[in-house]
């Protein structure tokens, strides 16, 4: 028996997924419990339909992803911090001032958790940092710590 997943099953597939089972697996749990319909033709045709959906939605998506990259590669960002007489600055440079940098100079907000730091910065300088998208997308984004 051809079903279609509704959701995720363990040791089975994922979500929108066509699989076969064993009838008895298939009346009996899957479909009862709601983790998949039986694959019939109207049920294949919403499958087919969802995945265009998807995919459209994932093309825009990416679309978007390549601009915002596009933007944050056009300059380095500045990152303001209180330093002492020789040059080394209070505490360190973090994500959350790398996202707060993002929003300010170039404006887009960034999750401070997909911003990771290279270097440990505790002085003034150039420095990069990763910023991670997701679906494998992610950029490399120059800032420079100076003086306040």
């Amino acid at each position: 028996m051809q079903v279609i997943l509704i959701q995720d099953v363990n040791n089975l597939g994922g979500a929108n997924e066509l699989v076969t089972v064993k009838n008895g697996y298939g009346r009996n749990y899957l479909i009862p419990k709601k983790f998949a319909v039986e694959a019939n033709p109207g049920n294949l045709k919403q499958l087919n339909e969802k995945m265009k959906q998807q995919a459209k939605k994932e093309a825009k998506l990416m679309a978007e992803i390549k601009s915002v990259i596009a933007v944050l590669n056009d300059g380095a960002l500045k990152i303001g911090a209180k330093t002492g007489t020789s040059g080394k600055i209070f505490g360190s440079v973090t994500s959350v001032q790398i996202a707060r940098a993002i929003k300010e100079q170039k404006g887009y907000e960034i999750d401070r958790r997909r911003i990771l730091i290279i270097d440990e910065v505790k002085e003034l300088g150039v420095f990069k940092a990763k910023i991670d998208f997701g679906h494998g997308n992610e950029t490399e984004v120059e800032f420079e710590v100076v003086a306040e």
